[in-house]
């Protein structure tokens, strides 16, 4: 597997590829799959159609890896939680009050349908597609927990971090041990790697990114580690900004996920020697296509030709990108 090879620092050419969303509502059989759930939730825990959503892009692409179709609010969902899409808005849960009404003993047999996709995915993928797996990092996930909702700067969260912190470290500690067992049972499952998205990594101050961003992940790396010796774990701090590079260094992660907004040879410079970087071509350049986009990979190319790295995305693919700007996108790789 390719990407399993870089990940382990061997430097491939061309790059392996894959693309964050990229299972989602720019592809019609997607479109089609997710109205005969019936509604999200049920389309993630469903294992037959989350199975046929994952591998809807891997048999029209050929990406290198696939990513399990979930969503990180499932596990929070899995602890009690009332979680809804609502048509347009995003996601939807009564903010959090009380840590007692989070059960770690029942999030197992909620999850477990997911599981049981990963397994299946394990079973039909070809064999040189690498299946990550992935959580919601816990400051990440506890954003939408204490706020009820996705968008803005999360301001609930923000200020309970510094009025309460007991209440927020200690929903923190219920994440961390959650998001082990969870991403465990996934490689247990047949997930050849891990992803950890920190998707609102940017909306803190560095005094607490230290404490609800890197502390939390370093945990559950090196309990992941410990528990399965060969697996890797690529980490996403989107708009980390300054503090990537303390990231890289103190959370034991093997890869990390480059955002839109992060120079490549930068963060070249600034992190360890030998880091592994993955990303970061601006998902609106996908969505325009022509001279722009392929200027762009160009340049990505250019910088990382001799180094292990993952071709990906800053962000997600968007709904309204043209099919034919992803294959071109792979001829592009495939042609460097």
């Amino acid at each position: 597997m390719r990407l399993i090879s870089t990940l382990n620092g061997q430097a491939s050419w061309p790059p392996p590829t894959w693309l964050m969303r990229q299972a989602g509502r720019y592809l019609p059989e997607y479109r089609a799959t997710r109205a005969q759930a019936g509604d999200f939730i049920s389309l993630c825990l469903n294992p037959a159609l989350a199975e046929e959503v994952t591998l809807q892009p891997i048999r029209k692409f050929g990406f290198d890896a696939a990513i399990l179709f979930s969503d990180i609010l499932i596990l929070p969902m899995a602890l009690g939680q009332g979680l809804r899409f609502a048509e347009g808005e995003g996601p939807r849960l009564p903010p959090l009050e009380t840590l007692s009404s989070l059960s770690l003993s029942a999030a197992p047999g909620i999850y477990a349908p997911v599981l049981e996709t990963v397994s299946r995915l394990r079973a039909s993928l070809p064999r040189e597609t690498a299946l990550i797996g992935f959580a919601g990092s816990p400051a990440t996930v506890a954003c939408y927990m204490l706020d009820g909702q996705g968008g803005g700067d999360f301001p609930r969260t923000r200020r309970l971090a510094y009025e309460d912190p007991g209440f927020v470290d200690g929903l923190m500690e219920i994440m961390v041990e959650a998001t082990i067992g969870y991403l465990s049972g996934q490689v247990e499952a047949g997930a050849n790697c891990l992803m950890l998205f920190e998707s609102w990594a940017g909306i803190f101050a560095p005094q607490i990114f230290r404490r609800l961003v890197i502390s939390p992940t370093k945990r559950i790396v090196s309990a992941l580690k410990s528990r399965h010796p060969h697996v890797k774990l690529i980490g996403f701090p989107r708009l980390a900004g300054l503090m990537l590079a303390e990231y890289v260094h103190e959370t034991g992660i093997d890869a990390v996920g480059l955002d839109t907004t992060t120079d490549l040879q930068a963060a070249q410079a600034a992190c360890p020697p030998g880091t592994i970087f993955q990303g970061n071509l601006d998902p609106l350049l996908l969505k325009l296509g022509g001279p722009a986009m392929e200027e762009a990979v160009a340049r990505i190319l250019d910088s990382v030709k001799g180094h292990p790295h993952i071709f990906n995305l800053g962000h997600g693919i968007t709904p309204d990108v043209p099919e034919a700007n992803v294959a071109r996108l792979m001829e592009l790789i495939r042609a460097a």
